[in-house]
């Protein structure tokens, strides 16, 4: 009996020793081939452990076909928004719960794969169940931002302000815009200033705005008009009031001055020279208010340079050349620092200025006509 079960013994040990090395060989067919059929998917994220990228792409070979079908419903739209701080695991619940998407599994184990599940952005995304499972991944990369960043420029006349809207982000048109920018403000200290037709040029106060992509157009406009309130304290209204202006005509000169001026430390001489003039009853002679008064040019432009005799003379309130005093209303939506020129302007005796001939920007100021001709460029 011994002398029979010996050979047993080592045929059986062989059987096993050769299932072991198929198995092996198997295993190793399968890991060499598995990740280069993968390759088609897209890159593997570089994070993944062998196993769980051979395990995560075994997975999606054998899906590859659900990778490009729709993912649910195709008539189905809907708003996702994604919140900070979420992972890819909750807004792949979320989305299942939504009904946007039928195999939540299958999407999670694609952005894992790819890497793409640490890129999930927070933010607004328009959504379908049309969308595939490649799709939808790509596209939870690349949020639409709830909000939109809108700059206005020191110096700008509202029409300046509505031609950005198209491109802004933002869902206002142009001429809704400058219809509520025509309408009389309810509640600021300054509304009861304002003449009739309203116009709300110059208190769209300059600056970098954060506003919501589906803002209202009043809401826009209001927005505008609290910075302005909140910007313009009690400082500046004290300092309008010793100059003998209220807040509408400090506006107005600040106005001036903010397009004549090219650099901010002549804004305070710019500021005396008008208050100079006013005070003995001068002409203010400023140039933006004819470019103001002309309006658009052939070439989009608005505000016209340089300003021919022909200009000079143009028949318009707004024509400093031929009317004294300010004009009827701001030219444009100066910023704080012409505001604070004229709350504080600097104490001087000059009545001119004019640029210098060096293309720098500044300019040569004079108190008297015969000092302002010798400051003529040669």
């Amino acid at each position: 009996m011994p002398s029979t079960r010996r050979p047993r013994s080592r045929f059986g040990f062989l059987i096993i020793l050769a299932a072991l090395i198929g198995a092996a060989a198997t295993v190793v067919v399968y890991a060499i081939s598995i990740p280069i059929a993968a390759e088609e998917l897209g890159p593997a994220s570089p994070r993944l452990d062998p196993l769980d990228r051979l395990y995560l792409a075994t997975y999606l070979l054998i899906n590859e076909r659900k990778l490009h079908e729709p993912m649910g419903d195709p008539s189905f739209v809907t708003d996702f928004h994604i919140l900070a701080g979420e992972t890819a695991t909750t807004v792949v619940v979320r989305l299942e719960e939504s009904g946007l998407i039928g195999d939540g599994t299958l999407l999670l184990s694609y952005l894992e794969y790819r890497g793409l599940d640490v890129g999930v952005k927070a933010g607004s995304y328009q959504l379908s169940g049309s969308m595939t499972v490649v799709e939808l991944a790509e596209i939870l990369q690349s949020a639409v931002s709830p909000e939109v960043p809108f700059t206005v420029a020191a110096g700008w006349r509202k029409e300046q302000i509505a031609a950005l809207l198209p491109t802004s982000g933002l869902s206002i048109e142009p001429q809704a815009f400058l219809e509520a920018t025509n309408a009389r403000p309810v509640g600021y200290s300054f509304a009861g200033e304002i003449s009739d037709p309203p116009n709300l040029e110059g208190f769209l106060f300059p600056d970098t705005y954060t506003l919501d992509r589906e803002i209202s157009v009043v809401d826009m406009v209001v927005a505008m008009l609290d910075n302005f309130e909140a910007s313009v304290g009690e400082n500046l209204r004290s300092g309008f009031q010793q100059q003998g202006l209220s807040v509408y005509q400090a506006v107005t000169l600040a106005s001036i001055i903010e397009r004549e001026a090219v650099v901010d430390d002549e804004l305070p001489l710019m500021a005396s020279v008008f208050l100079n003039r006013l005070s003995v009853g001068m002409k203010l002679d400023a140039d933006p208010t004819i470019q103001y008064a002309l309006g658009l040019q052939p070439d989009g432009s608005w505000w016209k340079a340089p300003l021919s005799l022909a200009d000079l003379s143009f028949d318009s309130p707004y024509n400093t050349y031929l009317y004294p005093g300010l004009p009827p209303s701001p030219i444009c939506n100066p910023g704080l620092a012409a505001l604070q020129a004229v709350a504080g302007p600097a104490d001087t005796d000059y009545l001119y200025f004019r640029a210098l001939c060096d293309d720098s920007g500044r300019h040569a100021f004079a108190s008297t006509f015969e000092e302002h001709q010798g400051n003529a460029c040669p």
